[in-house]
Formats: structure tokens, sequence, C-alpha cells
């Protein structure tokens, strides 16, 4: 007879909706999809997919209530980690598994987290406003008025790769290379067969050797950077070299993609709801809220993964031990029973802050304050040159259900 979670998953009120296939996010087409789910199938049973079986979790409550309960549903890269394609306790073909310590459960976790949130602490991230301020205005000075140009390659990149070539202490004529490692590390499409992860892995590693010479030089000469951060802690320092590349691309995914495409969904997004730009433009104390629905509308990492450790329940639904479940970010973060109006940009939305786009719970974004950070400052150095972004294309996107980003928003620049 089969078990209650057996026919718990066989049971739904509509067929299952795949929502890691790359098309939906290609041309922006996954909206549609996830308000069936939240409407009619909230936490559904995805028996086949590239990936896997696997729950699709797509409203807010039971993503909250999973990210609060780390002992039942583990981040652990032993069982396949943080991303929809990890295998289950069996690497898939040609995957490297990479401990980093989002990918971790306590009290491993814990120990490397507090090894680096100082450093993206208050007051570190208050002493970074300067100089923040300096590359922002450098950047923006340096683009043309009313000639089209890239706003990812020539803003957002260059924005966020500077920033982490700053954190590392990076060489600074190579940190375009930091683009390429996060674009390699994030794309979770290269992880369907072994020849594309034989691609993602040869990166990675060229990724590790250039990190384990900079490693190397601050033994030597250790800074305040993040490296000699590692050096000096005992949780970090005896690092193997596939936990030590783990945490490397945590960091520069995180901090490249949250930051990167929120601020291009800061010009594509404000081009389609014109009356709030407006608003923006002519009141421009709403920057830090206005910073917060921007990464809520865009919801930069589309998703995480869990897996279960042992059979439990979520809102009535049965799951079993070793099961694999995708919370939906970016689903949750347009639930409308928490957000009013959530398909739209309100630059002055009260409850903006209670967004998903940096997780919820120990696995909160330890650098979500850089984020801000640089976004904030961003949208300030536009308003001071009264400088506005005309998107002239549609935007070429990232095909992929993990990141959720741009690769070309074409734009004019004109003053208001």
């Amino acid at each position: 007879m089969a078990s209650s979670a057996t026919l718990e998953r066989t049971i739904s009120p509509i067929a299952p909706i795949d929502v890691t296939r790359a098309e939906l996010y290609a041309g922006e087409d996954w909206q549609a999809p996830f308000r069936t789910l939240r409407a009619q199938a909230p936490i559904q049973y995805v028996p086949e997919s590239a990936f896997g079986p696997y729950w699709s979790v797509s409203t807010y409550k039971p993503i909250v209530y999973i990210e609060a309960l780390p002992k039942i549903f583990s981040s652990s890269w032993e069982y396949g980690g943080i991303a929809v394609p990890g295998g289950i306790e069996e690497p898939i073909d040609g995957e490297m598994r990479m401990p980093m310590f989002i990918a971790m459960d306590p009290p491993n976790h814990t120990a490397q987290r507090r090894t680096i949130a100082p450093s993206f602490g208050p007051s570190e991230v208050a002493e970074m406003k300067a100089e923040v301020q300096a590359r922002t205005a450098q950047v923006l000075d340096s683009l043309p008025i009313g000639e089209p140009f890239n706003w990812v390659d020539r803003v957002s990149i260059e924005l966020t790769t500077g920033m982490l070539a700053k954190l590392f202490d990076f060489p600074w004529e190579q940190r375009h290379k930091l683009t390429w490692w996060s674009d390699m590390g994030g794309n979770v499409e290269l992880m369907k067969t072994p020849e594309d992860m034989a691609l993602r892995n040869a990166a990675l590693f060229e990724m590790g050797g250039a990190f384990a010479e900079l490693w190397q030089k601050k033994i030597a000469q250790p800074g305040k950077d993040l490296i000699s951060v590692m050096l000096r802690s005992d949780a970090m320092s005896h690092m193997s070299e596939q936990e030590f590349m783990g945490n490397l691309i945590l960091l520069i995914v995180g901090g490249n993609d949250t930051t990167r495409n929120s601020m291009s969904a800061f010009v594509w997004g404000l081009n389609q709801f014109p009356d709030q730009r407006a608003k923006l433009e002519a009141d421009p104390s709403l920057i830090p809220n206005a910073v917060q629905e921007l990464i809520r509308w865009q919801t930069p990492l589309a998703h995480m993964r869990r897996t279960v450790m042992e059979d439990t329940e979520v809102d009535g639904v049965a799951m079993k031990k070793g099961d694999k479940v995708v919370m939906w970010y970016i689903s949750a973060n347009r639930d409308e029973t928490v957000f009013t109006d959530a398909d739209k940009i309100v630059v002055d939305r009260e409850n903006a802050r209670r967004h998903l786009s940096f997780g919820y719970g120990i696995h909160r974004c330890v650098g979500a304050r850089v984020a801000e950070l640089q976004l904030t400052t961003l949208l300030e150095e536009m308003a001071k040159r009264r400088l506005r972004a005309n998107v002239i294309g549609e935007p070429e996107r990232v095909a992929t259900c993990f990141v959720h980003g741009y690769k070309e928003v074409m734009v004019e620049l004109s003053h208001y």
C-alpha cells in the first residue's frame, strides 16, 4: 500500500508545473505559471524535470517556515547543497562538490559565517561609503549622454567587479575575470550534462588557482581584505581546496549577482513604471525604500533549495526524508497576500523590506548591507546629476532558473 507521502505527491489540484525550465526566464515568462501555483498548488511535487524530482514551494509563509527549520531542511553540500541541480547524497555525473558556508548546517555554518560577518557589519559598511561614492561618480561621469550603450556592461558589471576586487584585494586590472567566474559558478544550466560541467569546472579551477596565489601573498602580507580575514580564522584557515573554492564562489556570486542584476533592474523596472520613476525623481528621500522595492521586484536569485532530513509536513503536505525542496523566492516576492499589487514597482511600498531576496533565517545573505550600499549610492549619484536611463530595447536575459538577471539592457542617458 502506498504511504501517505506517496499519495500526497500524486494528489494535486493541477498537473505538475516545472518552473525550472530555462526558457521561462530567458523570455521573462515565469509570472503566469507561478501565479497559477500560488493560487492552486503553493506546495507541489514535480516528479520530472531536467534536475530530477523536487517539491516546488511558491508562496511566502511556507518558505519562511522552511527557512526557520535548518535541522529538518538541510542546506548541506553533502546532500546536494542550495541549488536545484545538486544530487542527493550521491553527486550527479561530473558534479564537483564544493563546501561553502551557505551550503552547510550548524555548527560548521555558524563558525564560518562568524568569520566573514564582521567584514560586512554596519561600521565596516559605513567606512566603504566614501569609496563607493567616488567609484560610482567616476563610472557615471564616464558615460555618454544621448548615445546608446549597454548598461549591464558599463555600469552594473563595472561597479560590482570594482567592489569585489576591493573586498578581496584582487588585482584591479584582472577584475573582469570575477564576472566570468561568477557567471560560470551561478549558471545551473551548466550542471545538466558532464560536458557542460567540465567547462564549468575548468573555469572554477582557474578561479581557484588565481585565489590560491592571492592566498599565498596574504600569508606573507596580510591586510583587511576577506582573504586575510579567512587566514586569521580558526574556522577557515585550514580549508580544503574544494572548501576554499566553494566559499569563493559563494562570495563572488553573492557579491556580484544580487547587486549587478538589481542595478540593471533599476533602469529596466523604472522604465516599465514611469509614474514611479517620476515619483522617485521628485523625492530622492524615497531612495532607500526604492532600493528594497527594486530588490524585491527583481529577486536576483530566483530560488534556494533544501533537502528534507526527516519525514515531515508543511501546510498539511507530507514530505519524505531525502526529498529535494525548492523555495521560489521569485514567486514569494510576488505573493499578493503579502505585497499588494506585487507585480508592480511601488517606490514607497510600506513593507518592501519584507522581501525574501536575501533569504531568511540563519542563511540570510551576509553581504546584504554592501549590496544595499552600492544600490543606494548609484541611485543617489544618478539623482545628484538628474540623470535618467531610458531603455531603448528589450533586455537580453540570463536563461536559467537560479540567477535571475540580464546580459544586456541598452539605454540612452538624458537629464530630467
